[in-house]
């Protein structure tokens, strides 16, 4: 029978129904701390990093009879090697469930479980990814005991882990008071009430710098609780709340995250991807960013905006002096909105670096005149096209941008080609964050010319 690992003392039990946090077939299942036997104890408080974080974990498993991971086992002893090389310092611990390179077996919440006792006490482990595993509530509990433990940990990717509402209050909770600088908590259903514990934890917390919220289904009350929030919080320099649960057609979202970019100037970077942003809304936030001074990577991607909400951001560039990266990829700008974005790119703005414009609608003559722009602002350095539609000019324009140096190849999306003597263009596996959701099946997974955006703009502890 597997070990039992403590009941939290004056918690309530994450077992019950209400809850809704089910351990695994295996999983530890709260008993007693006195439960352990003196022998036990000893054999635990024996066992140290200094003998190999992979011989520890394996005694460990078999004194709580429990199954090893081989993928744990397999990335632990890579962090043993590393150290034997003197390379202790700094080490993100990756043990991310989408790793394509090497065989995975899923991380669960049992596993995590034994993996927490030994990180604990390894304070050259300054990162640890877990993203894409099955930790659950479970796994978010034995989380919050090793963020507690742990001080020396300030990066945590936790993405895509089936953590629900309870497991989101619990970190939340533990993060009134912490070190934590980066925390990535995309894809795991938090919702609504999740989303207001974290927006509650900010008005506490002075430490965290990044928090990523996508896709976590955060609802109306939270995203405008969290706009609330960091007209105070002076920390965070970098949000994601893409993907919110929202209903209605009045862009309250909006507004309120319009007021906030008026009142804060130690934002760097907003994600607003899949908020049913309109022009109505975008003019809402050029409205913000005639009086704000921070802010420098803006992604409304994946939203319902056309050439008219153009008008207001190609307006506001020509003052605005901080915004670097802009990521309206997926909207519906057309000629009319590259060519008001033009216009302000090559006679007003020489502060903006990378703009993103995939699948907008664009034609040949939209593509040409943003290609002309690089010729004359030697700033605006990246651009990425892809999923517009290219004619002859658009084609020949571009190979000449890479030809003559004005646009580096790793800095687009696309790549020209000749075919009987035609200019063509192909796609390559550029962009502002392409690799935010998935890591590649060779070469570096967070290669700069893949994730530029966080590159040009880098906040928070990066991986």
């Amino acid at each position: 029978m597997a070990a039992q690992p403590p009941r939290p003392v004056g918690e309530r039990s994450m077992g019950s129904p209400r809850e809704a946090v089910r351990a695994p077939a295996r999983s530890p299942a709260w008993a007693s701390t006195q439960a352990r036997t003196p022998g036990a104890a000893l054999a635990v408080q024996r066992e140290s990093p200094e003998s190999g974080l992979q011989e520890h974990y394996s005694n460990l498993c078999m004194e709580k009879s429990q199954k090893i991971n081989p993928f744990i086992l397999h990335i632990l002893q890579k962090v043993d090697e590393e150290i034997k090389k003197g390379l202790a310092a700094g080490i993100t611990l990756n043990i991310a469930g989408n790793n394509r390179l090497v065989p995975v077996e899923r991380v669960t919440g049992e596993d995590f479980w034994i993996l927490s006792k030994i990180l604990k006490n390894c304070l050259y482990i300054n990162g640890l990814d877990v993203g894409y595993n099955l930790l659950c509530d479970v796994g978010a509990y034995y989380a919050t005991k090793l963020l507690q433990k742990q001080l020396n940990l300030i990066y945590l990717n936790l993405m895509f882990n089936d953590i629900g509402p309870e497991g989101g209050e619990l970190i939340a909770k533990v993060l009134h008071n912490q070190t934590l600088k980066y925390l990535r908590m995309t894809g795991n259903k938090i919702e609504n009430k999740g989303g207001m514990f974290f927006a509650a934890m900010l008005q506490i917390n002075s430490s965290l710098e990044k928090l990523d919220l996508g896709d976590c289904d955060l609802g109306m009350q939270s995203v405008i609780a969290f706009a609330t929030v960091l007209t105070r919080n002076q920390a965070i320099k970098a949000i994601n709340l893409n993907r919110p649960i929202l209903y209605g057609e009045q862009e309250e979202s909006t507004v309120h995250v319009g007021r906030m970019l008026k009142e804060n100037h130690c934002l760097v970077a907003l994600h607003m991807c899949k908020h049913d942003i309109k022009n109505s809304g975008i003019q809402q936030l050029c409205d913000a960013l005639y009086l704000n001074n921070s802010l420098r990577y803006l992604d409304v991607s994946c939203n319902k905006i056309t050439h008219d909400g153009m008008v207001y951001l190609a307006d506001v560039l020509k003052s605005n002096t901080t915004l670097e990266v802009i990521d309206l990829s997926f909207n519906r700008i057309e000629n009319a909105g590259a060519n008001y974005l033009s216009e302000t790119l090559t006679s007003h703005n020489r502060s903006l670096k990378a703009l993103s414009v995939v699948s907008n609608n664009i034609e040949g003559e939209g593509l040409v005149a943003l290609s002309q722009s690089m010729k004359t602002n030697l700033t605006f350095s990246h651009i990425y096209i892809w999923g517009n539609k290219f004619d002859e000019a658009t084609c020949v324009a571009y190979s000449h941008l890479i030809q003559m140096g004005c646009l580096k190849p790793d800095n687009t999306d696309v790549e020209p080609f000749v075919v009987d003597g035609r200019v063509y263009l192909a796609e390559v596996s550029n962009g502002l964050k392409k690799h935010y959701y998935w890591t590649s099946t060779y070469g570096e997974s967070y290669d700069h010319s893949s994730n530029a955006g966080f590159a040009l703009v880098p906040v928070g502890q990066q991986p």
